[in-house]
Parts: C-alpha cells; structure tokens; sequence
C-alpha cells in the first residue's frame, strides 16, 4: 500500500480499489471477495492478503450466481476451477 503527501506534507492513505470480474464495477477492496491461485492450488481469500494470483468477486448473490455459470475464474486463472471453490463463494456471499 502507497502513501502520498499532500502540499502540507501530512500523509494520506492511498484507497485500495478493485474490479469485480463478473460486472466489471470496481469497488473498495473490503466489498469484494478474492480467490487466490498459489501452484496448482486454489483458494478463497478471506483475508485478502495471500500469496499467489488473485481475482476478486463482489459479494453479492447476482455475481456468485453468474460467476457459476460463466466460469469467468476459469478464463482468467487458465486452469478449471474445482466445484468446491464456487460453492465456497456462494456460501460467503450469503
């Protein structure tokens, strides 16, 4: 995480901002749900800070749902996504 200063010199807290891969709407982090791919691997991040490739989900029942049927993680991670991990995000997001 990056800080700035401003002309006072204070420094202010860079606002960690990511994009959702179903609807493309970019959030603040905490509203967002990550899965992590470490090796061969995969994993959902409840912390959102562990090691490996990640992509983030919103945390809601409309994403979950669509994420299911366009297996969207399976394009970006370029490998197949165990079932487990998707009914993982299901579980989280309700």
């Amino acid at each position: 995480m990056s800080k700035g200063k401003t002309a006072k010199g204070t420094t202010i807290k860079k606002i960690e901002m990511r994009r959702c891969v179903v609807c493309r709407q970019v959030r603040h982090k905490s509203e967002l749900l990550r899965v992590v791919k470490s090796g061969e691997n995969f994993s959902v991040d409840e912390s959102g800070k562990a090691a490996g490739r990640g992509a983030y989900v919103c945390k809601s029942s409309a994403c979950a749902v669509a994420l299911g049927k366009r297996r969207n993680f399976d394009k970006i991670f370029k490998a197949k996504l165990p079932s487990e991990i998707y009914e993982k995000i299901c579980a989280a997001v309700e």
